[in-house]
Protein backbone atom coordinates (compact mmCIF):
# COMPACT_ATOMS: atom_id res chain seq x y z
CA UNK A 1 0.00 0.00 0.00
CA UNK A 2 2.72 2.36 0.65
CA UNK A 3 4.93 1.95 -2.30
CA UNK A 4 1.70 2.34 -4.44
CA UNK A 5 0.41 5.67 -2.54
CA UNK A 6 4.41 7.40 -3.27
CA UNK A 7 3.68 6.14 -6.84
CA UNK A 8 0.51 7.90 -7.10
CA UNK A 9 1.24 11.32 -5.52
CA UNK A 10 4.42 11.69 -7.16
CA UNK A 11 2.70 11.21 -10.88
CA UNK A 12 2.02 14.08 -12.68
CA UNK A 13 -1.73 15.00 -13.53
CA UNK A 14 -1.65 13.74 -17.39
CA UNK A 15 0.02 10.25 -16.03
CA UNK A 16 -3.24 10.05 -13.37
CA UNK A 17 -5.67 10.64 -16.34
CA UNK A 18 -4.19 7.89 -18.58
CA UNK A 19 -4.19 5.43 -15.18
CA UNK A 20 -7.53 6.22 -14.75
CA UNK A 21 -8.72 5.72 -18.18
CA UNK A 22 -7.02 2.56 -18.69
CA UNK A 23 -8.27 1.47 -15.50
CA UNK A 24 -4.59 0.71 -14.23
CA UNK A 25 -6.02 2.49 -11.23
CA UNK A 26 -8.74 4.08 -9.48
CA UNK A 27 -10.16 7.16 -9.62
CA UNK A 28 -10.89 6.51 -5.42
CA UNK A 29 -7.27 4.95 -5.00
CA UNK A 30 -5.84 8.32 -6.71
CA UNK A 31 -8.27 10.73 -4.44
CA UNK A 32 -7.13 8.45 -1.33
CA UNK A 33 -3.35 8.58 -1.70
CA UNK A 34 -3.87 12.17 -2.12
CA UNK A 35 -6.08 13.29 1.23
CA UNK A 36 -3.21 10.67 3.31
CA UNK A 37 -0.57 12.64 1.49
CA UNK A 38 -2.30 16.12 2.48
CA UNK A 39 -2.36 14.84 6.28
CA UNK A 40 1.33 13.99 5.81
CA UNK A 41 2.52 17.28 4.86
CA UNK A 42 0.66 19.09 7.42
CA UNK A 43 3.44 20.83 9.08
CA UNK A 44 3.46 23.07 5.81
CA UNK A 45 -0.21 24.61 6.34
CA UNK A 46 -0.57 24.84 3.46
CA UNK A 47 -4.18 23.67 2.70
CA UNK A 48 -6.29 25.92 4.51
CA UNK A 49 -10.03 23.85 3.74
CA UNK A 50 -10.77 20.33 2.99
CA UNK A 51 -13.24 19.18 1.08
CA UNK A 52 -15.40 16.51 2.68
CA UNK A 53 -13.41 13.46 1.88
CA UNK A 54 -16.92 11.34 1.26
CA UNK A 55 -18.21 14.28 -1.49
CA UNK A 56 -14.32 13.53 -3.06
CA UNK A 57 -14.64 9.87 -2.63
CA UNK A 58 -18.16 9.90 -4.07
CA UNK A 59 -17.40 11.79 -7.25
CA UNK A 60 -14.28 9.20 -7.89
CA UNK A 61 -16.66 6.28 -7.41
CA UNK A 62 -19.11 7.61 -10.09
CA UNK A 63 -15.83 8.10 -12.46
CA UNK A 64 -14.70 4.98 -11.91
CA UNK A 65 -18.54 3.50 -13.00
CA UNK A 66 -18.47 5.45 -16.61
CA UNK A 67 -17.93 3.60 -19.27
CA UNK A 68 -13.93 4.75 -20.66
CA UNK A 69 -14.81 6.21 -23.43
CA UNK A 70 -17.06 8.96 -21.86
CA UNK A 71 -14.02 10.20 -19.05
CA UNK A 72 -13.16 13.98 -19.45
CA UNK A 73 -9.47 14.72 -20.13
CA UNK A 74 -9.22 15.05 -16.18
CA UNK A 75 -11.43 12.11 -14.84
CA UNK A 76 -10.34 10.85 -11.64
CA UNK A 77 -7.54 13.47 -10.97
CA UNK A 78 -7.63 15.21 -8.34
CA UNK A 79 -6.98 19.05 -7.75
CA UNK A 80 -6.66 21.50 -5.11
CA UNK A 81 -7.72 25.55 -5.87
CA UNK A 82 -6.07 28.90 -4.18
CA UNK A 83 -8.43 30.21 -1.68
CA UNK A 84 -9.05 33.32 -3.04
CA UNK A 85 -11.46 31.57 -6.06
CA UNK A 86 -15.02 30.84 -5.12
CA UNK A 87 -15.50 27.25 -4.81
CA UNK A 88 -19.01 25.93 -4.75
CA UNK A 89 -20.54 24.71 -0.98
CA UNK A 90 -16.60 25.72 0.83
CA UNK A 91 -15.48 28.22 2.51
CA UNK A 92 -13.55 30.32 0.28
CA UNK A 93 -11.84 33.01 2.73
CA UNK A 94 -9.54 34.41 0.07
CA UNK A 95 -7.06 34.99 3.49
CA UNK A 96 -9.42 38.06 4.96
CA UNK A 97 -11.24 37.53 8.30
CA UNK A 98 -14.09 39.40 6.88
CA UNK A 99 -14.41 36.14 4.95
CA UNK A 100 -13.48 33.42 7.23
CA UNK A 101 -16.77 31.26 7.38
CA UNK A 102 -18.24 32.71 3.44
CA UNK A 103 -19.41 29.75 1.30
CA UNK A 104 -20.11 30.69 -2.16
CA UNK A 105 -23.03 29.36 -4.11
CA UNK A 106 -20.86 28.98 -7.45
CA UNK A 107 -17.40 27.86 -8.46
CA UNK A 108 -15.63 30.36 -9.89
CA UNK A 109 -14.74 30.17 -13.72
CA UNK A 110 -11.58 28.03 -14.14
CA UNK A 111 -13.12 26.02 -11.07
CA UNK A 112 -16.71 25.31 -13.40
CA UNK A 113 -14.05 24.40 -16.16
CA UNK A 114 -11.88 22.15 -14.11
CA UNK A 115 -14.68 20.10 -12.78
CA UNK A 116 -16.33 19.65 -15.99
CA UNK A 117 -13.15 17.90 -17.49
CA UNK A 118 -13.04 15.25 -14.70
CA UNK A 119 -11.19 16.81 -12.07
CA UNK A 120 -11.91 16.46 -8.36
CA UNK A 121 -11.37 19.28 -6.17
CA UNK A 122 -10.39 17.63 -2.80
CA UNK A 123 -9.08 21.00 -0.84
CA UNK A 124 -8.68 24.68 -0.80
CA UNK A 125 -4.71 26.30 -0.61
CA UNK A 126 -3.53 29.20 1.39
CA UNK A 127 -3.24 32.54 0.18
CA UNK A 128 -2.26 35.96 1.94
CA UNK A 129 -4.66 38.32 2.42
CA UNK A 130 -6.74 39.24 -0.92
CA UNK A 131 -3.74 38.32 -2.18
CA UNK A 132 -1.81 41.06 -1.75
CA UNK A 133 1.90 39.71 -0.16
CA UNK A 134 4.71 38.12 -1.42
CA UNK A 135 4.42 35.70 0.92
CA UNK A 136 1.84 33.49 2.06
CA UNK A 137 0.68 34.23 5.60
CA UNK A 138 -2.55 35.68 6.98
CA UNK A 139 -5.06 36.21 9.90
CA UNK A 140 -7.05 33.76 9.38
CA UNK A 141 -4.88 30.17 8.32
CA UNK A 142 -1.23 31.36 9.80
CA UNK A 143 1.85 31.44 7.62
CA UNK A 144 2.27 28.59 4.99
CA UNK A 145 6.42 27.11 5.38
CA UNK A 146 8.64 25.77 2.30
CA UNK A 147 8.55 22.05 1.76
CA UNK A 148 12.16 22.65 0.91
CA UNK A 149 13.16 24.36 4.23
CA UNK A 150 10.09 25.27 7.04
CA UNK A 151 11.96 28.02 7.97
CA UNK A 152 11.70 29.77 4.41
CA UNK A 153 8.97 31.51 2.41
CA UNK A 154 6.61 29.12 0.21
CA UNK A 155 6.59 32.39 -1.57
CA UNK A 156 3.46 34.50 -2.37
CA UNK A 157 0.36 34.40 -2.82
CA UNK A 158 0.04 30.93 -4.82
CA UNK A 159 2.27 29.63 -1.90
CA UNK A 160 -0.12 27.38 -0.52
CA UNK A 161 -0.07 26.09 -4.37
CA UNK A 162 3.31 25.59 -5.21
CA UNK A 163 4.05 24.09 -1.24
CA UNK A 164 1.52 21.45 -1.76
CA UNK A 165 2.65 20.50 -5.07
CA UNK A 166 5.70 20.05 -4.19
CA UNK A 167 5.24 17.97 -2.01
CA UNK A 168 2.98 15.78 -3.54
CA UNK A 169 -0.01 16.71 -1.70
CA UNK A 170 -1.75 17.53 -5.59
CA UNK A 171 -0.82 17.31 -8.98
CA UNK A 172 -2.01 20.91 -9.58
CA UNK A 173 -3.08 23.89 -8.48
CA UNK A 174 -4.47 27.46 -9.71
CA UNK A 175 -3.40 30.37 -9.09
CA UNK A 176 -2.94 34.28 -9.93
CA UNK A 177 -0.10 36.61 -10.77
CA UNK A 178 -0.96 39.99 -10.10
CA UNK A 179 2.88 40.57 -9.41
CA UNK A 180 4.57 37.29 -9.78
CA UNK A 181 2.24 35.43 -7.51
CA UNK A 182 2.49 32.15 -9.66
CA UNK A 183 5.62 32.53 -10.71
CA UNK A 184 7.73 33.37 -7.24
CA UNK A 185 6.12 30.79 -4.72
CA UNK A 186 6.63 28.37 -8.12
CA UNK A 187 10.98 29.50 -7.89
CA UNK A 188 10.54 29.09 -3.86
CA UNK A 189 9.41 25.91 -4.07
CA UNK A 190 10.24 24.17 -6.79
CA UNK A 191 7.81 24.03 -9.13
CA UNK A 192 6.37 24.55 -12.83
CA UNK A 193 3.99 27.34 -13.32
CA UNK A 194 2.85 29.10 -15.63
CA UNK A 195 1.49 33.01 -16.07
CA UNK A 196 -0.94 33.36 -19.42
CA UNK A 197 -1.00 36.18 -21.55
CA UNK A 198 -3.26 38.90 -20.31
CA UNK A 199 -6.65 38.33 -21.45
CA UNK A 200 -6.55 34.84 -21.92
CA UNK A 201 -8.06 33.05 -18.81
CA UNK A 202 -11.15 34.83 -17.20
CA UNK A 203 -10.73 35.69 -13.22
CA UNK A 204 -14.65 35.47 -12.89
CA UNK A 205 -14.94 34.75 -9.19
CA UNK A 206 -11.36 35.95 -8.02
CA UNK A 207 -11.80 37.81 -4.84
CA UNK A 208 -9.65 40.49 -7.37
CA UNK A 209 -11.85 39.76 -10.05
CA UNK A 210 -13.07 43.38 -10.26
CA UNK A 211 -10.11 45.42 -10.39
CA UNK A 212 -10.07 48.60 -12.88
CA UNK A 213 -8.57 50.63 -15.09
CA UNK A 214 -4.78 49.82 -16.07
CA UNK A 215 -3.87 47.43 -12.53
CA UNK A 216 -6.75 45.20 -14.39
CA UNK A 217 -4.01 44.21 -17.05
CA UNK A 218 -1.32 43.57 -14.61
CA UNK A 219 -3.04 40.36 -13.19
CA UNK A 220 -4.13 36.75 -14.94
CA UNK A 221 -4.50 33.29 -13.43
CA UNK A 222 -2.61 30.23 -14.25
CA UNK A 223 -1.35 26.54 -12.98
CA UNK A 224 1.47 25.25 -10.85
CA UNK A 225 2.00 21.41 -11.34
CA UNK A 226 5.08 19.38 -11.36
CA UNK A 227 5.94 19.75 -15.22
CA UNK A 228 5.27 21.76 -18.36
CA UNK A 229 3.27 18.60 -19.73
CA UNK A 230 0.52 19.65 -17.18
CA UNK A 231 0.60 22.91 -18.07
CA UNK A 232 0.10 22.81 -21.66
CA UNK A 233 -3.15 19.89 -20.38
CA UNK A 234 -4.60 22.30 -18.36
CA UNK A 235 -3.97 26.21 -20.04
CA UNK A 236 -6.58 25.04 -23.05
CA UNK A 237 -9.04 23.66 -20.03
CA UNK A 238 -9.71 26.89 -18.18
CA UNK A 239 -8.53 29.54 -21.14
CA UNK A 240 -11.02 31.87 -23.38
CA UNK A 241 -14.13 34.12 -23.05
CA UNK A 242 -16.73 33.16 -20.45
CA UNK A 243 -18.87 35.73 -21.27
CA UNK A 244 -18.92 37.26 -18.05
CA UNK A 245 -15.21 38.45 -17.36
CA UNK A 246 -14.95 41.80 -19.86
CA UNK A 247 -11.34 41.63 -20.31
CA UNK A 248 -10.94 38.17 -21.64
CA UNK A 249 -10.38 38.33 -25.16
CA UNK A 250 -11.31 35.46 -27.94
CA UNK A 251 -7.90 34.95 -29.18
CA UNK A 252 -7.51 31.29 -30.06
CA UNK A 253 -4.38 29.23 -28.48
CA UNK A 254 -2.12 28.70 -30.82
CA UNK A 255 0.33 25.12 -31.29
CA UNK A 256 3.88 24.69 -32.14
CA UNK A 257 5.53 21.32 -32.78
CA UNK A 258 9.47 21.25 -32.46
CA UNK A 259 10.18 22.92 -35.94
CA UNK A 260 10.11 26.16 -33.72
CA UNK A 261 14.09 25.20 -32.19
CA UNK A 262 15.49 25.49 -36.33
CA UNK A 263 15.10 29.13 -36.02
CA UNK A 264 15.00 30.05 -32.33
CA UNK A 265 15.69 33.14 -31.43
CA UNK A 266 17.08 33.62 -27.76
CA UNK A 267 17.20 36.45 -26.04
CA UNK A 268 18.87 36.44 -22.07
CA UNK A 269 19.74 38.05 -19.15
CA UNK A 270 20.48 36.98 -15.56
CA UNK A 271 20.96 41.09 -13.81
CA UNK A 272 17.74 43.17 -13.54
CA UNK A 273 18.94 46.12 -11.11
CA UNK A 274 21.41 43.56 -9.50
CA UNK A 275 23.08 40.51 -10.37
CA UNK A 276 21.78 37.64 -8.50
CA UNK A 277 23.27 34.56 -6.49
CA UNK A 278 25.32 31.69 -8.45
CA UNK A 279 22.46 29.38 -8.47
CA UNK A 280 20.66 31.49 -10.33
CA UNK A 281 22.67 32.30 -12.78
CA UNK A 282 23.71 29.24 -13.73
CA UNK A 283 20.12 28.46 -13.82
CA UNK A 284 19.34 30.47 -16.42
CA UNK A 285 23.07 29.97 -18.08
CA UNK A 286 22.04 26.29 -18.35
CA UNK A 287 18.75 27.02 -19.65
CA UNK A 288 20.00 28.69 -22.69
CA UNK A 289 22.99 26.33 -23.50
CA UNK A 290 20.57 23.26 -23.73
CA UNK A 291 17.92 24.92 -26.14
CA UNK A 292 21.54 24.86 -28.77
CA UNK A 293 19.03 27.69 -30.06
CA UNK A 294 20.78 29.48 -33.58
CA UNK A 295 20.32 32.76 -32.46
CA UNK A 296 21.61 33.38 -28.76
CA UNK A 297 22.11 37.16 -27.59
CA UNK A 298 22.66 38.04 -23.74
CA UNK A 299 20.50 41.36 -24.13
CA UNK A 300 17.44 42.32 -21.64
CA UNK A 301 14.72 44.11 -22.92
CA UNK A 302 15.93 47.78 -23.33
CA UNK A 303 13.40 48.97 -20.57
CA UNK A 304 13.89 51.40 -18.23
CA UNK A 305 14.38 48.90 -15.47
CA UNK A 306 14.81 51.24 -12.58
CA UNK A 307 11.32 53.03 -13.63
CA UNK A 308 9.82 49.16 -13.37
CA UNK A 309 8.78 48.58 -9.77
CA UNK A 310 7.90 52.95 -9.55
CA UNK A 311 5.10 52.05 -12.34
CA UNK A 312 3.29 48.76 -11.02
CA UNK A 313 3.24 50.13 -7.62
CA UNK A 314 2.29 53.67 -8.67
CA UNK A 315 -0.91 52.45 -11.02
CA UNK A 316 -1.38 49.79 -8.24
CA UNK A 317 -2.24 52.59 -5.33
CA UNK A 318 -3.36 55.73 -7.66
CA UNK A 319 -6.48 55.20 -5.98
CA UNK A 320 -4.91 55.97 -2.46
CA UNK A 321 -5.55 51.73 -1.96
CA UNK A 322 -9.61 52.70 -2.20
CA UNK A 323 -10.36 49.56 -4.62
CA UNK A 324 -8.98 47.23 -1.42
CA UNK A 325 -10.22 48.96 1.16
CA UNK A 326 -13.71 48.90 -0.74
CA UNK A 327 -12.92 45.26 -1.06
CA UNK A 328 -12.21 44.70 2.80
CA UNK A 329 -15.36 46.83 3.53
CA UNK A 330 -17.22 44.85 1.10
CA UNK A 331 -16.40 41.26 2.94
CA UNK A 332 -16.66 42.95 6.37
CA UNK A 333 -13.01 42.58 7.11
CA UNK A 334 -12.26 45.66 9.58
CA UNK A 335 -9.05 44.12 10.92
CA UNK A 336 -6.15 43.73 8.44
CA UNK A 337 -2.88 41.84 8.00
CA UNK A 338 0.46 43.77 8.42
CA UNK A 339 1.44 42.11 5.14
CA UNK A 340 -1.30 44.24 3.09
CA UNK A 341 -0.63 47.71 4.97
CA UNK A 342 1.41 48.64 1.73
CA UNK A 343 -2.08 48.68 0.49
CA UNK A 344 -2.89 52.03 2.02
CA UNK A 345 0.54 53.81 1.97
CA UNK A 346 1.49 53.83 -1.80
CA UNK A 347 2.90 57.51 -2.28
CA UNK A 348 3.77 58.71 -5.84
CA UNK A 349 5.61 61.55 -7.24
CA UNK A 350 4.01 61.05 -10.14
CA UNK A 351 0.36 62.10 -11.61
CA UNK A 352 -2.13 58.72 -13.25
CA UNK A 353 -1.35 60.69 -16.55
CA UNK A 354 2.32 60.13 -16.25
CA UNK A 355 2.37 56.73 -15.25
CA UNK A 356 -0.09 55.92 -17.71
CA UNK A 357 2.13 57.50 -20.33
CA UNK A 358 4.90 55.46 -19.35
CA UNK A 359 2.71 52.38 -18.87
CA UNK A 360 2.49 53.07 -22.46
CA UNK A 361 5.71 53.33 -23.66
CA UNK A 362 6.98 50.74 -21.46
CA UNK A 363 4.87 48.19 -23.51
CA UNK A 364 5.52 49.86 -27.08
CA UNK A 365 9.43 48.67 -25.76
CA UNK A 366 8.51 45.48 -24.79
CA UNK A 367 6.90 44.49 -27.74
CA UNK A 368 9.68 46.27 -30.46
CA UNK A 369 12.33 44.17 -28.68
CA UNK A 370 10.56 41.25 -28.97
CA UNK A 371 10.25 41.58 -32.67
CA UNK A 372 13.75 40.44 -32.46
CA UNK A 373 13.18 37.46 -30.44
CA UNK A 374 10.85 34.25 -29.88
CA UNK A 375 11.51 33.89 -26.22
CA UNK A 376 13.64 35.46 -23.33
CA UNK A 377 14.98 33.65 -20.38
CA UNK A 378 16.10 35.16 -17.10
CA UNK A 379 15.62 34.74 -13.40
CA UNK A 380 12.03 34.48 -11.62
CA UNK A 381 13.91 36.22 -8.51
CA UNK A 382 17.20 37.07 -7.46
CA UNK A 383 17.95 34.62 -5.18
CA UNK A 384 16.58 31.64 -3.42
CA UNK A 385 13.54 31.61 -0.97
CA UNK A 386 14.14 34.34 1.39
CA UNK A 387 13.43 33.15 5.43
CA UNK A 388 10.05 34.27 6.74
CA UNK A 389 8.95 37.66 7.34
CA UNK A 390 12.00 39.12 4.68
CA UNK A 391 10.75 39.13 1.68
CA UNK A 392 10.58 42.94 1.17
CA UNK A 393 14.57 43.38 2.19
CA UNK A 394 15.47 43.60 -1.36
CA UNK A 395 11.84 44.07 -3.53
CA UNK A 396 12.64 46.48 -6.43
CA UNK A 397 15.87 44.12 -7.57
CA UNK A 398 14.28 40.94 -6.78
CA UNK A 399 10.91 41.75 -7.88
CA UNK A 400 11.40 43.50 -11.17
CA UNK A 401 12.14 40.39 -12.96
CA UNK A 402 8.43 39.64 -12.40
CA UNK A 403 6.49 42.87 -12.24
CA UNK A 404 7.86 44.16 -15.35
CA UNK A 405 5.86 41.11 -17.21
CA UNK A 406 3.08 41.90 -15.43
CA UNK A 407 3.25 45.93 -17.23
CA UNK A 408 3.22 43.63 -20.32
CA UNK A 409 1.37 41.00 -20.47
CA UNK A 410 3.68 38.61 -21.80
CA UNK A 411 3.07 35.01 -20.97
CA UNK A 412 5.84 33.58 -18.95
CA UNK A 413 6.28 30.06 -17.89
CA UNK A 414 8.46 28.75 -14.84
CA UNK A 415 11.00 26.20 -15.13
CA UNK A 416 12.93 24.83 -11.76
CA UNK A 417 16.67 23.79 -11.41
CA UNK A 418 18.23 22.80 -8.58
CA UNK A 419 22.31 22.71 -7.69
CA UNK A 420 23.13 20.57 -4.45
CA UNK A 421 26.56 21.74 -4.64
CA UNK A 422 25.16 25.78 -4.82
CA UNK A 423 22.60 25.56 -2.50
CA UNK A 424 20.22 23.84 -1.00
CA UNK A 425 17.16 24.90 -1.90
CA UNK A 426 15.42 24.95 -6.12
CA UNK A 427 15.63 28.02 -8.10
CA UNK A 428 13.10 29.04 -11.01
CA UNK A 429 13.97 30.06 -14.48
CA UNK A 430 11.60 32.25 -16.64
CA UNK A 431 10.50 31.39 -20.17
CA UNK A 432 8.89 34.80 -21.93
CA UNK A 433 7.29 34.68 -24.97
CA UNK A 434 5.04 37.16 -26.99
CA UNK A 435 1.57 38.22 -26.46
CA UNK A 436 -0.08 34.93 -26.95
CA UNK A 437 2.61 32.51 -27.79
CA UNK A 438 2.07 31.13 -24.82
CA UNK A 439 1.96 27.62 -26.79
CA UNK A 440 5.68 28.83 -27.61
CA UNK A 441 7.01 29.78 -23.84
CA UNK A 442 5.72 26.15 -23.00
CA UNK A 443 7.02 24.27 -25.64
CA UNK A 444 10.56 25.62 -24.75
CA UNK A 445 10.03 25.69 -21.06
CA UNK A 446 9.41 21.45 -21.66
CA UNK A 447 12.47 21.38 -24.02
CA UNK A 448 14.84 22.92 -20.99
CA UNK A 449 13.27 20.43 -18.36
CA UNK A 450 13.61 17.17 -20.52
CA UNK A 451 17.38 17.72 -21.96
CA UNK A 452 18.89 19.12 -18.72
CA UNK A 453 19.63 17.05 -16.04
CA UNK A 454 19.46 19.70 -13.14
CA UNK A 455 16.02 20.83 -14.50
CA UNK A 456 12.51 19.71 -13.64
CA UNK A 457 10.79 19.33 -10.03
CA UNK A 458 12.09 16.81 -8.23
CA UNK A 459 10.61 15.56 -4.16
CA UNK A 460 11.88 18.51 -1.36
CA UNK A 461 13.89 16.29 0.87
CA UNK A 462 11.79 17.01 4.33
CA UNK A 463 8.85 15.58 2.73
CA UNK A 464 10.41 12.89 0.64
CA UNK A 465 8.07 9.88 0.64
CA UNK A 466 10.42 6.93 0.54
CA UNK A 467 8.02 3.85 -0.71
CA UNK A 468 9.80 0.60 0.80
Amino acid sequence: MRAKLACLVYQSATRLAQLVRTREVSAREVVEAHLRRIEAVEALNAVVTLVAPEVALEEARRLDDAPRERLPPLAGVPMTIKDSFDTEGVVSAAGTLGRKSFVPKEDATVVARLKAAGAILIAKTATPELTLSLETESLVHGRTSNPWSLDRTSGGSSGGAAALVSAGGTPFDVGTDYGGSIRVPAHSCGTCGLKPTHGRVPRTGHILDDLAGATESFQTAGPIARTVEDLELLLPIIAGPDGRDPHIHPVPLETCDDSIFENLRVAWHVEALARPVDAVCRAVEAAVDVLEAPVVHERKPTVDWDRVQPIWRGLAGADGGKVFADKLLDVGTSRISPAIQWTTTLPSDDTVTDLLQELGRFRRRMLDFMKDYDVIICPVSGDVACLHGTSRDNLAETFAYNYAYNLSGHPSVVVPFYFPEATSMPVGVQVIANRWRDDVALRVARRIEERHPCAGWRPPPLFFFDAP
